[in-house]
């Protein structure tokens, strides 16, 4: 089914006056991030709302549709500021937002691969790309980076929390194993510097293609 930011859904009377689209996606990021993905049905939904699951589906169609809505909602967090001086600073702070956000709502880096084009993802799409511009990157090279940091972000969110849940805080012997088979060693180099360095490279690559 076409994704709900590219398609325009007939009006019509709702069920459940009281029922809304930003009560759904407000219920969805709570359940989903108890949770996760998998616990969420269009049933469970319905019960934390408490109505039936005929009015929910006068408002979304699919679980697909409550995703896109909820990965859009968590982006409308990420803070937007007006251009500073330093395009790279403006990047930099856009991306660290970015990645607090993955990191706050563990769910959301897993959903890679769905189109995320809501309209808080093209605002702040729009400010990285304006950013970059503004760095003498233009065309072509403007699109290397704009996917380039975006696969970054969500890719880097989505191994951080994977490693949380694969291996909890308090199994040191666990992770011991898991850098003896040659797993980064967090106590050398934690997420935080790995992230920063990565950022780093990529700035670096941007300033060659301008």
């Amino acid at each position: 089914m076409t994704s709900i930011w590219l398609r325009t859904d007939p009006d019509r009377p709702r069920r459940a006056p009281q029922l809304t689209r930003e009560r759904i996606v407000t219920a969805a990021v709570e359940l989903l991030d108890a949770d996760g993905i998998d616990a969420l049905t269009m049933r469970r939904l319905a019960q934390r709302l408490d109505v039936t699951s005929t009015a929910l589906y006068w408002h979304v169609t699919t679980k697909d549709d409550v995703l896109d809505l909820a990965v859009d909602e968590i982006f409308g967090g990420v803070p937007l500021t007006g251009p500073g001086p330093d395009w790279a600073t403006d990047v930099r702070t856009l991306v660290h937002g970015w990645r607090t956000a993955m990191l706050a709502h563990p769910w959301a880096p897993t959903l890679i691969g769905r189109p995320w084009i809501g309209p808080n993802v093209l605002a702040r799409t729009e400010f990285l790309q304006a950013a970059l511009a503004r760095g003498g990157l233009k065309d072509e090279s403007l699109a290397v980076v704009t996917r380039l940091v975006a696969n970054f972000v969500i890719g880097s969110a989505a191994t951080e929390t994977a490693w949380q849940r694969a291996v909890p805080a308090a199994d040191r012997d666990a992770a011991r194993r898991l850098v003896t088979a040659g797993h980064p060693d967090d106590s050398r180099w934690p997420d935080d510097l790995l992230f920063e360095r990565g950022l780093d490279a990529i700035l670096s690559v941007a300033a060659t293609l301008r």
